[in-house]
């Protein structure tokens, strides 16, 4: 049965309503949205009676279009589906439907081999297939590349059609890296697609330049009354000539990009090529270089990073350091994934040795990140950068730095219940540089002095209140140390003692044992931790070479502290 295109507008838009299960669809609003959605197909009113929409009720519930609609009447007024998940796109298509498919592909097919035909050849091939299949109820010959997961796909054809009829949309969308949706007015020119994405291409205002929009990202689109804005300057078949992808920067000249494949990978890449401009070079035994003329972008690098380790830039100078930086940062990520074997381990020699060293907590990214908070910091204040404490309090900005994946699972895996206490910064350099005596770490900070039993020694230098707290609360704490460097003999790494933390020892006892022991020296990679129980005993040398040692001393404790006193620098996590 031959359906107008008036009609399937009106299927499409009562189909669309019935979807809609958070309104109550009377015939009245039924009929109001239908004639919505013809005026802004024919751009006119339609006059749509209410006995043509029950006649398309009557329609889609039967066989005759092959839809049976399961439309129901509730409370004897509304229309809705049975089924909450049936829509007549889901249908199958119908005998009559088939036969006039298959007379569209057998005219389509006489046409291939033309040049001017060329893009039509895998369209003849879905359709073929899409036929053959629903005739014949047998398995797809052909898989097409597709994501059925793929969000937005739904306003493609909508923003087809405004796009053909030049008109301005509202659009609300947020990008993966807003925190919030926004509206705003968009000219649309082109729908593209790029790796079975889509995107519609326009402007945003008339002063802005030509973005895309990913429509997997777009949360709802609608006509706008502002008039359609065309840019002239706008080609739709030049617009992506020297880009790879979709991120195109109009003002960006093209430059020549030097590859070279490796004899694994060449066939690929030469079979199909990353570019239309792809040129071969030279080759040798072990590969072939190529060249692009393109601009440098996202997906450019995100196609050589596809390539792996089969893949190396020649030219230019600044893309070769941005895939190299990309690789580093990739296997820095594997470097630093810590297994669950790692943290038993750890946990055992804190136990048992009093310390213990992991490498790879903190990625070269994050500690590059924590020099330049610190650098910053020392800049814009008067303070001593070869020693601070406070840390936290002081740049709070590193805790979203500090506390990662990584961090919690390492100090949970000692201490479940464990909450930062202390943060100190030391800077051992040329310019500062210190021995550091054999001893313990006793001394905790708190907000105010007050007396109680078991707490002495106490002090108060530069408004930092410390005291010795009892030797339950020494040995259940822990610390971490940081490393922003790498720390070796000769930059001062941490020797220590194995084993000397079981109490707190006087002189006399410091002195016999580190004269009678072979310590153990700390050397620590940067962005490596060593953790260290404080009665642990411990020293350093001063530093015999130009590199800096810097360290970022973390305290940690599971106990609360007595009778209203308060640590100093609590962070819980």
């Amino acid at each position: 049965m031959a359906v107008n295109k008036n009609a399937l507008i009106r299927y499409k838009t009562i189909d669309k309503c019935l979807q809609n299960t958070f309104k109550q669809w009377t015939l009245n609003d039924l009929i109001e949205a239908v004639s919505d959605a013809l005026y802004d197909y024919e751009g006119k009113d339609v006059d749509v009676s209410k006995r043509t929409v029950q006649l398309d009720l009557q329609m889609m519930r039967s066989d005759k279009l092959g839809y049976n609609a399961p439309i129901v009447v509730y409370n004897r007024k509304y229309y809705k589906y049975e089924d909450v998940n049936y829509s007549i796109t889901n249908s199958p298509i119908s005998n009559h439907d088939l036969e006039k498919l298959s007379e569209a592909v057998s005219f389509l097919k006489q046409f291939q081999g033309f040049s001017h035909f060329n893009e039509l050849g895998s369209m003849v091939q879905k359709l073929e297939d899409h036929v053959y299949t629903q005739k014949t109820h047998e398995k797809s010959l052909i898989d097409f590349e597709k994501n059925e997961n793929l969000k937005g796909l739904e306003f493609l054809d909508t923003l087809y059609q405004f796009i053909q009829k030049k008109q301005t949309i509202n659009i609300t969308y947020q990008s993966f890296k807003a925190r919030s949706e926004s509206t705003f007015i968009f000219y649309p020119y082109l729908l593209k697609e790029f790796r079975n994405r889509w995107f519609v291409i326009g402007r945003r205002n008339k002063n802005e330049g030509i973005m895309n929009l990913a429509l997997d990202r777009i949360l709802s689109v609608d006509k706008s009354d502002v008039k359609f804005v065309l840019d002239t300057n706008f080609n739709s078949e030049t617009y992506y000539n020297n880009a790879i992808g979709v991120s195109v920067s109009p003002n960006l000249k093209p430059e020549t990009v030097l590859l070279y494949v490796t004899h694994k990978q060449a066939p690929y890449v030469l079979t199909k090529p990353l570019h239309h401009s792809q040129k071969e070079i030279s080759r040798d035994n072990y590969g072939v270089t190529i060249s692009l003329m393109v601009q440098l972008n996202f997906e450019l690098e995100k196609d050589i990073l596809g390539l792996g380790e089969g893949i190396k830039v020649l030219a230019p100078e600044r893309l070769k350091r941005n895939i190299k930086e990309r690789l580093y940062n990739a296997v820095d990520a594997y470097e630093t994934e810590i297994s669950d074997k790692n943290l038993r381990t750890i946990a055992r020699r804190l136990e048992y040795k009093g310390f213990g060293i992991l490498n790879h907590v903190y990625t070269k990214r994050d500690i590059r990140k924590l020099k330049a908070k610190f650098d910053a910091y020392f800049k814009s204040n008067d303070e001593a950068s070869f020693g601070m404490r406070e840390v936290l309090k002081k740049i709070p900005e590193i805790k979203a730095i500090l506390f990662n994946k990584n961090f919690i699972k390492v100090i949970k895996s000692i201490d479940k219940g464990a909450f930062l206490t202390k943060a100190i910064y030391f800077d051992k350099s040329t310019n500062d540089n210190w021995y550091v005596t054999w001893h313990q770490d006793v001394p905790i900070n708190v907000l105010e002095k007050k007396e109680i039993d078991g707490f002495k020694s106490w002090t108060n230098k530069q408004g930092v209140v410390s005291v010795c707290p009892p030797e339950k609360i020494s040995k259940n704490t822990f610390a971490m140390r940081i490393h922003l460097d790498d720390v070796t003999v000769k930059n001062g790494a941490l020797k220590v003692i194995p084993g000397s933390h079981n109490k707190r020892l006087n002189d006399e006892e410091i002195k016999l044992i580190s004269n009678n022991s072979i310590p153990f020296l700390s050397e620590v990679n940067s962005g490596g931790v060593q953790l260290m129980k404080p009665f642990l005993l411990h020293a350093s040398s001063k530093t015999t070479s130009q590199k800096s040692r810097r360290v970022l001393h973390l305290e940690f404790s599971s106990i609360e502290l007595p009778e209203g006193l308060q640590y100093a620098e609590r962070e819980d996590f």
